[in-house]
């Protein structure tokens, strides 16, 4: 299979996990994801990822097998024991000051896996702010994906070699014995509430003072982590808290969490700046809600539109001039014979500009029309340049009752940007100058930049290794507890057997005949020691051996007819035959052979069993 191949039948796998199961890995790492995925393929010998697919779809238990691979729920209580200690002395205590004395304390465990990460959690501010205080006002919120591990946790129960980490004052304060297990003291378990919910999918939960997810961010790549911390970030409350595991940080985050502690891996959150402004209007209105306007006030308005600075004029509906102050007047040799008049009959219609058209513009899109930098020539013959700006005027109902023109003299500064323009053309030739050297300048900022760059990506390269080997470590850890498992099963077991073997020692060893068992090849497989006193050879020299080739006393050649009956029968029926023999001594005996059939469940013959009796010549046995 080449690898375009392999990588497509890949994602098509995520994706049928994702559509079938609710479960999106597609945001997890690729090297982690995959080495799990092949783990599990080659513990039932699957080599290409569309053939497991398809064992998936016929095979749907296979699915909890899968993710208990792929969800590594490595943890323990008070992992990394310096950093809850920095968590219970100063970040606990900072939380409590924030809050009022009723005011619920609210917490977020996510990746809790088995539980042991909440049940720490909860201890930790138990021992600072007491049991009491902790029943009233914390509220615990503990979520995983993995629902076997979610079952696990609800239970809140423990084999002592789990609470190894914790104080004889926390065991008998916080847990229960019993049957040898530890349950952590159903009182303080309601307080923690435990639910299923995908980092990746799910909403956040919200108003934290303090969200914990420890070595859970690490299996994720870049994309998806930047996408969960800014969930997190509009989880916490202002200045909330997060903590993470040893191998993961928050380089790339520094305008979203500041740093508490880096070496203990704890952070707050930082406010986001809001750009907006608001702005509010307030005006004075009688009893009917109408603005009065007394006449000396409309006398007032008219006069400061008459003085101002810039020329303007004012459309009425029907498109006739209405008002045209003094400075507009002059500009255009305007006089009160104008007013009422429409627009396209005044020569201003169309110089400086086309008035018509930008009216018509500004009817058709609501909007403000500018026209610039219009070259006019006044009445006394002066040059100017004027900037044209046509705006619509709206009642309260948003209806166009007119239109406003304002011309702008913007003369001076187009002279003085022309000035400017020729002192630009000076200042190139210095500019050519200091090119020079700042080309040399920017060189060297490139190879400073080009430093820094290689900086940041060695940083993030031993940032994702380091992540990458924790990952390993757990997984390793994850797998050297399935083998202290075994390991344990199969030392049960040996020592069953053992057991087993010991009894069945003593018990041939207690026979007064001999007993030979033999397989359906007629290799020796038992040969006790009576049988070694009848013939003089002893066990390590029999067993192994087949016993048509024993050198003994015994014409054991007459025995195959015998032997071969047991093995095509199906009863455990004894046969019996007497053979004339020479036994360790030298001495002739008359030996008795009783042979029967060495069954298996299902009644298959596996073997035969020879019991072996000395008798006289005279028929008595010995």
């Amino acid at each position: 299979m080449t690898n375009a191949n392999s990588h497509s039948e890949f994602e098509t796998l995520l994706e049928y996990i994702r559509q079938s199961r609710g479960f999106d890995f597609t945001g997890y790492k690729r090297s982690t994801i995959t080495r799990r995925v092949l783990k599990r393929m080659h513990a039932i010998n699957i080599e290409s990822y569309g053939e497991y697919l398809d064992y998936l779809e016929v095979h749907p238990e296979e699915f909890n097998i899968l993710f208990n691979t792929l969800l590594i729920n490595v943890t323990a209580f008070f992992r990394d024991r310096a950093a809850w200690d920095y968590l219970s002395s100063e970040v606990i205590p900072r939380i409590m000051s924030r809050r009022e004395p009723n005011e619920q304390i609210r917490i977020w465990s996510a990746g809790c896996a088995s539980g042991e990460e909440a049940y720490t959690t909860a201890m930790a501010i138990a021992d600072v702010i007491g049991v009491e205080e902790f029943r009233d006002r914390v509220k615990i919120y503990a979520t995983d994906v993995d629902e076997e591990a979610l079952a696990q946790a609800r239970l809140g129960m423990y084999s002592p070699d789990k609470l190894k980490d914790l104080s004889d004052e926390q065991l008998a304060l916080y847990f229960e014995q019993s049957d040898g297990e530890y349950s952590f003291r159903k009182d303080l378990r309601r307080s923690i509430i435990f639910g299923r919910h995908d980092l990746i999918q799910d909403a956040p939960i919200s108003r934290l003072d303090l969200l914990i997810c420890r070595n859970a961010l690490m299996y994720f790549n870049a994309e998806t982590q930047a996408r969960i911390v800014n969930h997190f970030h509009f989880a916490l409350r202002d200045e909330g808290f997060l903590f993470l595991g040893k191998a993961e940080t928050l380089l790339s985050h520094g305008s979203t969490f500041a740093v508490i502690d880096l070496k203990c891996r704890i952070f707050t959150r930082l406010p986001r700046l809001n750009l907006r402004d608001h702005l509010s209007v307030i005006s004075k209105t009688n009893g009917n809600n109408v603005v009065e306007r007394p006449s000396h006030q409309i006398r007032l308005r008219e006069a400061a539109f008459d003085s101002g600075t810039l020329a303007r004029l004012v459309l009425d509906a029907n498109g006739a001039l209405a008002l045209a102050n003094e400075r507009a007047r002059n500009l255009f040799n305007l006089s009160t014979r104008d007013l009422a008049r429409p627009l396209q009959d005044l020569e201003l219609s169309y110089r400086p500009v086309e008035l018509r058209s930008c009216v018509e513009q500004v009817y058709q899109q609501r909007r403000t029309v500018n026209v610039y930098d219009a070259l006019y020539q006044t009445a006394q013959g002066e040059t100017i340049y004027l900037d044209v700006q046509v705006s619509p005027l709206f009642d309260p109902l948003s209806r166009i009752l007119g239109i406003s023109i304002t011309f702008i003299d913007v003369t001076c500064y187009k002279r003085l940007r022309e000035e400017l323009e020729h002192a630009n053309q000076e200042l190139e030739m210095a500019y050519e100058e200091l090119q020079s050297a700042n080309e040399e300048l920017e060189t060297t900022n490139e190879e400073l930049q080009s430093s820094n760059e290689e900086l940041e990506t060695t940083n993030e390269e031993l940032q994702s290794s380091n992540e990458e080997l924790e990952t390993m470590n757990e997984e390793l850890q994850s797998t050297n507890e399935e083998l202290q498992t075994l390991n344990d099963e199969l030392q049960r077991r040996s020592k069953s057997i053992n057991q087993a073997n010991t009894f069945l020692e003593s018990i041939l060893a207690s026979l007064r005949d001999g007993v030979v068992v033999v397989d359906r090849n007629l290799q020796v497989q038992i040969w006790n020691h009576k049988a070694e006193d009848l013939w003089g050879l002893r066990t390590e020299e029999a067993v192994g051996q087949n016993l048509l080739n024993l050198d003994i006393g015994l014409p054991v050649a007459q025995l195959l007819e015998t032997i071969r009956e047991c093995l095509a029968q199906r009863t455990p029926e004894a046969l019996k035959v007497t053979l004339e023999a020479i036994n360790r001594r030298g001495r002739t005996i008359h030996c008795s052979v009783s042979c029967s059939s060495l069954m298996e469940a299902e009644l298959q013959p596996q073997g035969a069993i020879l019991l072996m009796e000395e008798r006289e010549e005279g028929g008595n046995g010995v």
